[in-house]
């Protein structure tokens, strides 16, 4: 490994060597990351990997990682919480989030004792920006007494303020579980919509959405389908209804996953964060993937070099107060005992 990876500033230049190291990599990610690209992330790549080892670190990447993070340096991939999780579990002194803030403030609450980094703290998310702990306080003053129940995609300050937590696939079941007539589901709209169509519990809903997500159309789906025909549609249940009427399958990104893997369509759109299709695409290589691209712009703030940066320099360590983080893992603890209880 190249010594010259701890210098600031500087990156090992390309080689032949490099090239021939990491051929076998290339080889598995070159149908979504073009050799021109490849040639530029490579020296980057390579020296994240030295630094990884230096620090005792694991990098933590969301599905929405474009396939350069996620693919290559990522130690641990999934959503949200499976990455918190995972990393609760792993060995390694040191977390680079590499995602948006709520997901760094997560890893947090789960592990105290790590340190976690993020590669730069304007990656924040228009979700989790859309309500406030005080919108919460308001919310639970209006209908007191009735359950909080709060999406991940939040603030620790917020998840603080929350009874349970919940996931995208596990939202449903979540509000089920504790037996009441209704609920303050927060903050996603699109989300509490799809929810409340599935059960017979009274949603109250937050105004809050994915600026992703929102922008998709059912019109937009109808299209996909008069231009490639027999195509399999699957869309995240944070867009809005009149794209998930649309859709053939609606899910999280994980329940995606599970569905191509049982049903290997021939063609497939994916409506989510594009990069998404990009990192599926390279574990079913059989599978024709027609990208629609509603990039997160708060994701592509997270780069190789900055990523070489917060390792380099143990930058933009991650800190959430102790009183809101005993709060909040409270909020998600719940959940995870809820799914633990499913799994049983």
């Amino acid at each position: 490994m190249a010594t010259l990876s701890l210098l600031p500033g500087v990156v090992p230049e390309l080689t032949p060597a490099l090239l021939e190291r990491y051929a076998p990599m290339y080889e598995r990610v070159r149908e979504v990351i073009p050799e021109l690209e490849w040639q530029t992330h490579l020296p980057w790549i390579d020296a994240i990997q030295g630094l990884k080892k230096q620090r005792n670190a694991v990098i933590l990447a969301h599905n929405y990682q474009p396939p350069e993070i996620y693919h290559t340096i990522a130690d641990i991939t999934g959503d949200s919480l499976a990455l918190a999780q995972q990393a609760a579990r792993a060995e390694a002194k040191v977390i680079v989030q590499c995602g948006v803030h709520f997901m760094a403030e997560t890893s947090k609450i789960l592990c105290p004792e790590k340190t976690v980094l993020i590669p730069d703290t304007a990656a924040g998310c228009s979700l989790a920006e859309s309500i406030t702990a005080e919108d919460v306080r308001l919310l639970k003053a209006k209908y007191p007494g009735v359950p909080v129940v709060t999406y991940v995609n939040t603030s620790a300050d917020v998840k603080a303020e929350s009874d349970v937590c919940c996931t995208s696939a596990n939202a449903v079941h979540i509000v089920e579980s504790l037996g009441v007539d209704r609920v303050i589901f927060l903050p996603d709209k699109y989300l509490g919509q799809y929810v409340a169509s599935k059960t017979q519990v009274k949603v109250i809903l937050w105004e809050g959405s994915c600026e992703v997500h929102e922008r998709f159309t059912g019109e937009e789906l109808r299209s996909y389908r008069r231009a490639h025909g027999n195509v399999r549609i699957l869309a995240h249940p944070e867009c809005p209804p009149d794209v998930l009427l649309e859709a053939d399958f609606v899910g999280s990104t994980a329940a995606m996953i599970t569905h191509l893997n049982e049903r290997r369509p021939r063609r497939v759109v994916m409506i989510t964060e594009c990069s998404m299709s990009d990192n599926v695409a390279v574990e079913f290589p059989d599978i024709q993937f027609t990208r629609p691209c509603n990039l997160c712009p708060h994701m592509r703030r997270i780069t190789l070099p900055r990523i070489h940066d917060a390792l380099l320099h143990m930058r933009h360590e991650v800190q959430v107060d102790p009183a809101v983080a005993g709060r909040a893992r409270q909020a998600v603890e719940r959940m995870l005992a809820y799914g633990r209880k499913e799994a049983a």
